[in-house]
């Protein structure tokens, strides 16, 4: 058993996805998140300068004497998680491998349409279509850079016709495919009108929902369960002056007055 808490980290509202449903499915967990807003967004930063931000965020939840990481953002898992493996002596888990066993474990044929929404530099990485080939080798992959839904979930436009417009564009090449990966974790907040939009039978896979299953079996494997009962969960901003708290508590649904103080990194 382990009581520590379970760490993870985003470039700002959209990792606050992953610790919803992580916070659900192990309700005893301790969770320390770290939103980096400051630094928001990072999906059109380079690769060295999202390794060195993604390597100041894992010192910053170590310092918080956490037993595991997890990136909870599709650009920094996609460019830094292998790097920061190699230098850190603690469990890292991003988003893409959770996802992909389960893509792995679903398909119904070997020649399924797998759509990716990302943003620019995950979809530049290439890790989501070499990952899925790797364990599903015909699958069809078809990527979309998406650039304008993280910044419009960090100003909470989600449900706004502006949405509405983003989302039917962002969709067209996405029709008759088998599978959608939100690769992003700022994206399940346009799920319903992601859904609205296919209107088929396209399954949409959230990735926080994959990660929070991978984690619940990883930490029983590894008998790292927290054994006493708690819900609590801390958050970090690296800036307190932004939209944050007001989508975090519709997706928490939980007054974070408390919760939520400022992290100097």
């Amino acid at each position: 058993m382990d009581n520590r808490a379970i760490g993870m980290f985003d470039s700002g509202i959209g990792g606050i996805t992953v610790l919803k449903e992580v916070k659900n499915l192990l309700p005893n967990e301790e969770i320390i998140y770290l939103g980096d807003t400051k630094r928001f967004p990072y999906g059109s930063k380079s690769k060295d300068t999202i390794i060195e931000i993604s390597r100041q965020c894992i010192k910053f939840l170590i310092s918080k004497n956490v037993k595991l990481i997890i990136i909870a953002c599709g650009t920094a898992t996609s460019q830094s998680l292998e790097t920061l493996k190699e230098e850190f002596n603690i469990p890292i888990i991003g988003i893409i491998e959770p996802t992909v066993r389960y893509i792995k474990e679903s398909v119904k044929n070997e020649r399924e349409r797998i759509g990716v929404i990302a943003t620019s530099g995950t979809i530049r990485s290439g890790q989501w279509e070499k990952k899925i080939k790797e364990e599903v080798k015909n699958a069809q992959i078809i990527n979309e850079e998406a650039p304008l839904l993280a910044t419009m979930a960090e100003q909470g436009w989600i449900s706004n016709k502006v949405a509405e417009y983003t989302i039917k564009e962002y969709m067209k090449c996405f029709k008759n495919i088998d599978k959608l990966v939100l690769g992003c974790t700022h994206y399940p907040l346009f799920e319903e009108l992601i859904r609205e939009e296919l209107k088929n039978n396209t399954e949409i896979i959230n990735t926080g929902t994959k990660v929070a299953e991978f984690i619940k079996k990883y930490i029983k494997d590894m008998n790292i369960q927290n054994d006493e009962s708690n819900k609590e969960y801390k958050i970090y901003l690296t800036d307190l002056d932004n939209n944050f708290n007001e989508i975090a508590e519709r997706l928490l649904d939980d007054n974070l007055k408390t919760k939520i103080e400022k992290a100097e990194i």
